[in-house]
């Protein structure tokens, strides 16, 4: 499946020069239908290109990519950050993590100077505990608020180094160029948490051993408290037409249903291609540029309609 991905991604995206001039902060994005995309834009370590396809009436997924300073007080260090965040059982946490998490890792970031591993578990951890205070808050009047949640899988480059952090199904894949053939190696770089694995599983299991319905084999498929699966995602197009087939349709015919509907032939679907550019990579974190924040977007709704967001109240308690 990895070879496929990769043979997507070279047709998807390709790095427009070899040579990068950060002085475009352009950082928005075109609709087409139910499909939103960015083409393609620059970061402090080469290009990137996103696309998100919503297909639930509220769009559950959220992603970001902030490049830049990676701090509260601008004096760096310097990179880019990209979150991926599946949302399941409603919008709620997804936009939460879009939110809060980099923020919170800008914050620890200023306290240690640097990026490193501690930090981003941090980051993530501030912000698991701030969306639990939420749903404390809000669960007398929305007790379905409990019930939602999301995936979370962030990638920082900053000073020569990649890092991953990954909780949930979403996946992250490096696509190395090998110069003598001209292909391109896909190496996966994230460790995927779903209960259709045993080991993932048996360790549920064990952190709720008073929880009989922990894990619920359900319709032959594995879901914790038999609500949520999780399954790797597809990269958009190939996912759609996969869709398409199934159902026996034309990939035109599937781009017509409106979401809601369209929520029976696919997932929301989040793809975040960055390019990373060597010469770049090796100093950017301590060049200093312009900040750039780009978060994917859906079908715009009436404010009414929109499942809630925190406060400011209710996000300084993380």
């Amino acid at each position: 499946m990895l070879s496929g991905l990769m043979n997507f991604l070279r047709a998807c995206f390709r790095p427009k020069s070899d040579q990068y001039s950060h002085t475009s902060l352009d950082t928005g994005g075109r609709q087409d239908g139910l499909l939103w995309y960015k083409d393609t834009g620059q970061h402090v370590n080469g290009e990137f290109s996103m696309a998100v396809v919503q297909a639930n009436n509220l769009l559950e997924d959220q992603s970001q990519l902030e490049s830049g300073c990676l701090s509260l007080n601008e004096l760096g260090p310097y990179g880019t950050f990209v979150g991926v965040y599946d949302g399941h059982g409603g919008p709620e946490t997804s936009r939460f993590i879009n939110e809060h998490l980099f923020q919170h890792l800008k914050r620890f970031t200023s306290e240690q100077q640097t990026i490193s591993v501690d930090v981003i578990r941090k980051a993530y951890q501030a912000t698991e505990e701030g969306f639990l205070s939420l749903v404390t808050k809000q669960w007398p009047m929305k007790p379905q608020i409990a019930a939602v949640g999301s995936c979370c899988l962030v990638g920082v480059i900053c000073g020569g180094t990649l890092y991953v952090a990954n909780l949930g199904d979403s996946r992250a894949v490096l696509g190395r160029a090998v110069k003598a053939t001209g292909e391109v190696l896909a190496i996966q770089l994230s460790a995927e948490h779903n209960v259709c694995i045993e080991s993932v599983r048996q360790e549920l299991q064990s952190l709720h051993p008073d929880d009989s319905q922990i894990v619920v084999l359900k319709h032959n498929v594995w879901r914790v408290k038999g609500l949520i699966q999780g399954s790797a995602r597809r990269l958009v197009k190939t996912a759609l037409k996969e869709a398409a087939n199934k159902r026996e349709m034309r990939y035109s015919d599937l781009k017509k249903i409106d979401r809601g509907v369209r929520r029976h032939f696919h997932d929301d679907i989040t793809v975040i291609v960055v390019f990373l550019d060597s010469n770049l990579v090796s100093g950017a974190s301590s060049v200093k540029g312009p900040n750039l924040s780009v978060k994917g977007g859906g079908v715009s709704l009436r404010p009414n309609i929109l499942a809630p967001c925190a406060t400011p109240t209710e996000a300084g308690s993380t």
